[in-house]
């Protein structure tokens, strides 16, 4: 039978101090018990007192031997168990053999072994044995008949049964306990991690009901706004005409300089209201498209943007398969991923050329689309929030924080995904993950 579970080091000490405990009190009561030989012999009984004295020792030494851990624990059991029934065999054939006043202690052997190493099994399994050879060589050098001999053998086979029996349900007990303080602490952490979870879903769900409640608050701010925003166009469109037609007087030159700047602001508005609206749309249509051609669309778009900072690298196959999205919500995925390249690129420290890489492959799936920058990378703070609605990392006023997560939204309502790394060498990279315009969409990736 194998060993019991390993114990905590405050639990092994505590152990180890009672064994050592209860070797020094088997040997203290081994002392005291020579007080006892002038009722049982009429005075101290030499031979026996020497045998009673030799077996304290060792149990002292044992005592000792447990503290510092020299041998293991088995080790020590069995040395007891054997030293104990060779000294009683000595101290007992020394006194009268079967007649002797110590013969009852043969009985309580196996009894005391089971007590004092209970979880201990092979010391017990050692001392049975040795306690039953030891009394039948007593019977045998006292000449006792076989009725006797039987009847000690009996006596000693039933409480070595019980001793047996008693250490085994101890050790049953002992795994019990510990399975049960097992179960409790996978129980108690199961409840944390529930908590945990129930305290995340909680939050989710809030912030699920922010985001619809930020869409539909989105979706009337648009609406409300462009129709003032459709006077303003069309009064500034009427000014630069005017501007044309009837130049400004001498020192109002900046006039069309000021009307420049507004109409870029009102276009910006217009556009942060075009945004809002596209996000806050519950659907769009999926259509199909090859994405060498929303590739080249959107490298063309964004070329006045790109051409100036440095290079951009298409490493597109001709033989690609045709992804389920349309190609208007593809280059609008692509054109805000090679803008926000440029944008972080042109503000990172120390200065160096752009290199943009669009590289595309096929995957199980459909096709992988990764557009990867040699800028400063996306900073391990930012990147759980990199695609959360109106989040941005951009300046007031540059940036609404719109383009990624509607970038995503376009992927996800296509069945794809979109995700963005940091590579170890350098700059950032997303990888779009788009699905053949044959597969079915999955309710999970939509």
């Amino acid at each position: 039978m194998s060993d019991a579970a390993p114990q905590k080091p405050s639990e092994a000490q505590a152990s180890l101090a009672m064994r050592r405990r209860s070797f020094f009190i088997c040997a203290a009561a081994l002392v005291l018990s020579l007080s006892m030989h002038p009722l049982m012999f009429g005075g101290l009984h030499l031979p026996v007192a020497g045998a009673q004295l030799a077996w304290a020792a060792v149990f002292a030494l044992l005592g000792v031997l447990v503290t510092r851990q020299t041998l293991s624990l088995d080790a020590v059991g069995i040395i007891a168990g054997v030293t104990s029934a060779i000294a009683l065999t000595t101290e007992v054939q020394l006194s009268g053999g079967t007649e002797s006043p110590h013969l009852w202690a043969f009985y309580i052997l196996p009894l005391m072994m089971a007590a004092f190493i209970p979880e201990r099994w092979l010391p017990v399994l050692v001392t049975i044995p040795s306690t039953l050879l030891s009394l039948l060589l007593v019977d045998v050098l006292s000449a006792a008949p076989a009725r006797l001999i039987a009847s000690h053998f009996m006596g000693l086979g039933f409480t070595s049964l019980v001793s047996a029996y008693g250490a085994l349900t101890y050790r049953r007990l002992v795994a019990a306990e510990k399975k049960a303080h097992h179960a409790r602490l996978e129980a108690l952490e199961q409840l944390a991690d529930s908590e945990q979870r129930r305290v995340q879903a909680e939050r989710h769900r809030a912030e699920i009901e922010r985001l619809a409640l930020v869409g539909q608050l989105a979706s009337g701010v648009a609406h409300e706004v462009n129709n003032p925003l459709a006077f303003v166009k069309a009064n500034l469109s009427f000014l630069e005409e005017e501007l044309v037609e009837h130049p400004p007087v001498p020192g109002r030159e900046d006039l069309r300089e000021v009307l420049a700047e507004t109409q870029q602001g009102v276009l910006r508005i217009q556009q942060i209201v075009t945004d809002l609206r596209q996000f806050s749309r519950k659907s769009i249509t999926v259509e199909e498209c090859a994405v060498a051609d929303a590739v080249e669309e959107a490298q063309r778009l964004a070329s006045v943007r790109l051409n100036s900072l440095g290079e951009v690298v298409r490493e597109i196959p001709a033989d690609l398969p045709r992804v389920r999205v349309g190609q208007r919500q593809l280059v609008q995925v692509l054109l805000n991923l090679l803008v926000n390249a440029a944008d972080a690129i042109e503000h990172s420290e120390p200065r160096r050329p752009a290199r943009i890489v669009l590289r595309a492959r096929p995957s199980a799936d459909g096709v992988c689309l990764e557009v990867e920058d040699n800028g400063p990378g996306i900073p391990p703070d930012v990147m759980p929030r990199l695609v959360e609605p109106f989040f941005t990392t951009k300046p007031p006023g540059k940036g609404t924080g719109l383009g990624l997560a509607l970038c995503r939204e376009y992927i996800g309502r296509a069945g794809g995904s979109l995700v963005a790394e940091s590579p170890r060498e350098g700059g950032a990279r997303f990888v779009i993950q788009l699905p053949q315009a044959s597969a079915p969409v999955s309710a999970a990736s939509a």
